[in-house]
């Protein structure tokens, strides 16, 4: 067993005590020898039971002072002896052969970075019905690690990646300056480098959800927010599909005010609403057809919020120019 690569998770958490348990509990049950796995928690300096609970595993506890991911992740990468590197977030749980399979997938294709999907659960109504809103096309797009696209491939992103080490090496670490969207700028910077991620989905990764439409709308604004942070900085970051999320939020704003000053606004902005309640409705319809009748009063609110929080958090991150991570916390 000795040929085999080093493996070093990075589980980057803060206040994770409703999950942090199953997380560690599935990141050391992984089928991959226990003696060529090393597993390094890096806390952002925990409020809650986190500690309490992590304290009974064998894993190593670094602090994180900055609390946020970008900085425990390159915490982790200075800490780690690794010659791959795997991020896992501590509300999430992977499969036993999670590691396994990384590892094999990096030697056969060659690529960077590998990953699976992304199968996003809730613990309440609520939180079910926000996660099949997050599994949806109409909701997130068309990002084969949330939808679960049924083929591998090339693509641009995944979540939980797992890393070749030379890659840090060849391409620096992860930009300290960011909230939010750290992983999807590293891995733009991959792939324009000339480095390639590989998706599967035979690696499912269980995800749990915001469990209220308050705690999804402020992730969303700030996932917005700090879209606009990274764009700026490189502009292949705006794609086709955060067309519409920022392109619906300035016509709301827009429209309202306009409403407000012209009678002919007032019966366009309605028309524009009872279009899009209509799409919000036609797609809410759909999942809960595949998902569950249960879920519809729930799923339009649920859509509403993803677009309009991440939209509206974009352009606020437009306005708000400088660098600075209060902006959108």
């Amino acid at each position: 067993m000795s040929d085999l690569p080093l493996v070093t998770v990075i589980m980057p958490i803060r206040n994770e005590e409703r999950y942090i348990e199953r997380s560690v509990a599935s990141v050391l049950a992984q089928d991959y020898p226990s003696d060529r796995t090393e597993v390094l928690v890096v806390d952002g300096m925990s409020t809650d039971h986190t500690r309490d609970i992590i304290a009974v595993f064998p894993v190593r506890v670094l602090d994180n002072p900055a609390h946020i991911v970008s900085t425990a992740l390159n915490i982790g990468l200075i800490q780690t002896r690794g010659e791959i590197i795997i991020r896992i977030d501590g509300h999430c749980e992977i499969p036993p052969h999670h590691i396994r399979r990384c590892v094999e997938l990096l030697q056969e294709t060659g690529a960077d970075c590998v990953g699976g999907c992304i199968v996003t659960a809730g613990d309440t109504w609520i939180a079910q019905a926000i996660a099949a809103a997050l599994s949806s096309p109409f909701g997130v797009g068309t990002v084969a690690f949330r939808t679960g696209r049924a083929h591998p491939g090339y693509v641009d992103t995944v979540a939980f990646g797992a890393y070749r080490r030379e890659t840090f090496e060849r391409i620096g670490n992860f930009d300290e300056k960011l909230t939010r969207h750290q992983d999807y700028e590293f891995n733009l910077r991959l792939r324009q480098s000339g480095g390639k991620i590989y998706y599967t989905p035979d690696i499912k990764i269980r995800y749990y959800s915001r469990g209220t439409l308050r705690k999804l709308a402020r992730q969303f604004f700030q996932y917005g927010f700090w879209k606009w942070r990274v764009t700026r900085a490189n502009p292949q970051a705006f794609t086709w599909r955060h067309l519409a999320p920022s392109s619906l939020a300035l016509v709301v704003v827009l429209g309202a005010l306009s409403s407000l000053a012209w009678t002919w606004a007032r019966s366009a902005y309605a028309l524009l609403w009872l279009l899009y309640a209509a799409s919000v409705l036609g797609a809410s319809i759909y999942v809960s057809a595949r998902r569950g009748w249960r879920y519809l009063p729930i799923l339009p609110l649920a859509f509403a919020t993803i677009h309009l929080s991440w939209g509206l958090g974009f352009w606020w991150g437009v306005i708000h120019r400088r660098d600075s991570r209060s902006a959108a916390t």
